[in-house]
């Protein structure tokens, strides 16, 4: 899949509404959903350190200040160099709220909470987790995890990001 297939694959999560526009509430909701959905409390430190990386992230993102960002401003500031200075810390403290004994891995019940929680749809996260799990372990690093989306969204090609993110391109607006 081509890094401009993967960004509109972002994107349609991104846009929970599903109306073309991925606005600033829609954004940081990411936190508060994960935050539910894991049993954090508003004032968790994990929850408060994901809300303000998500505040940076979306200042980085949203390019013109208006509180909406469109496909076209994503696919200009995603990249590589956007995944590693503003997207990881994001990831990771997301990943870190559904990491209930705060090891560095996830099972597949929380990992599956983590990612339906970031608008996934559970059907996916089954075979997205397996591809995470190459060991069979039945755990998922968080630096596998992080690298595994990283991979996706530069287009390099990532199993976990395959499976998350299979709704078909046809279905998602241009």
């Amino acid at each position: 899949m081509d890094q401009t297939a993967a960004q509109r694959l972002v994107f349609a999560m991104l846009d929970a509404d599903g109306d073309g526009i991925v606005s600033e509430d829609e954004y940081l909701a990411r936190a508060r959903n994960v935050a539910l959905a894991t049993g954090r409390e508003e004032d968790d430190p994990l929850a408060v350190t994901a809300r303000t990386l998500g505040r940076k992230a979306w200042a980085s993102m949203d390019a013109d200040g208006d509180g909406r960002m469109t496909f076209d401003e994503y696919a200009a500031w995603a990249g590589a160099e956007a995944f590693d200075t503003v997207c990881a810390p994001v990831l990771g403290a997301l990943f870190d709220l559904a990491d209930a004994d705060q090891d560095g891995t996830l099972d597949f019940s929380q990992f599956t909470a983590l990612r339906t929680a970031l608008n996934n749809p559970a059907a996916n996260a089954e075979a997205a987790f397996a591809a995470l799990d190459a060991d069979g372990v039945g755990r998922v690093g968080r630096g596998d995890y992080i690298a595994a989306i990283r991979a996706h969204v530069t287009g390099e090609g990532s199993p976990m990001g395959a499976a998350l993110y299979s709704r078909p391109l046809e279905d998602i607006p241009a």
